[in-house]
């Protein structure tokens, strides 16, 4: 890097958490920090990011599947909700009924009634991190801090719609372009082993500002 003078992007935190309650459910932690060499979509796990829009806070929420780290599912919102997450399984790519396990951590915009609705609908085994450790759910932790340095850094987003087309091109890009040294150095979707896809998602999107 010193050679080609290039410099490292990184990301400084300017978000003030709110604290709020740890969610106590007795679901235990099936995946247990097991993330890698899974079979496709045998595990699924999410998380929440925040981004400015439009000089105020908005989220971001992905679903990625652990055996090739690709990209899913995703959604764009005001709000960190448990909608926002039932969006981002509206927008799958692939059907909710393939999905064996779905991770997170304890927030309670993952452990509530909608989404244990769409959890029993399609037979999908639920897993929660220990308390209090985010180590258990690193995969997702990792993949916000890529997307932070990667596409969030320096950009201006108007809108929650340009936030979202800008977001579906870099998970195209992620997918079908991008090469992860967890993988070989291979693009997700060549890990997969399979033709790529096109991987947007504009066209099942349901925008809710």
């Amino acid at each position: 890097m010193k050679k080609y003078a290039l410099v490292s992007s990184y990301t400084v935190a300017q978000y003030k958490v709110s604290r709020q309650g740890c969610n106590e459910n007795r679901t235990g932690n099936t995946v247990y920090r097991e993330l890698n060499n899974r079979a496709k979509l045998e595990g699924v796990v999410s998380d929440l990011t925040y981004v400015r829009v439009n000089g105020r806070w908005s989220y971001i929420c992905v679903l990625l599947d652990l055996h090739n780290k690709e990209i899913i599912g995703c959604s764009v919102g005001k709000n960190k909700t448990a909608e926002l997450v039932y969006r981002s399984f509206l927008n799958c790519r692939y059907p909710l009924t393939e999905i064996k396990i779905f991770h997170t951590d304890r927030g309670n915009e993952f452990k509530n009634k909608l989404i244990d609705e769409v959890i029993d609908a399609f037979g999908i085994e639920r897993s929660l991190s220990s308390k209090g450790c985010p180590y258990d759910n690193s995969v997702a932790e990792s993949l916000y801090n890529i997307l932070k340095t990667e596409f969030i850094k320096g950009k201006i987003f108007d809108n929650l719609e340009h936030l979202y087309i800008e977001l579906a091109d870099y998970i195209n890009w992620y997918n079908n372009h991008r090469l992860h040294g967890s993988l070989d150095y291979l693009t997700p979707m060549e890990y997969k082993g399979k033709e790529s896809q096109p991987n947007r998602f504009q066209d099942k999107y349901v925008m809710n500002l």
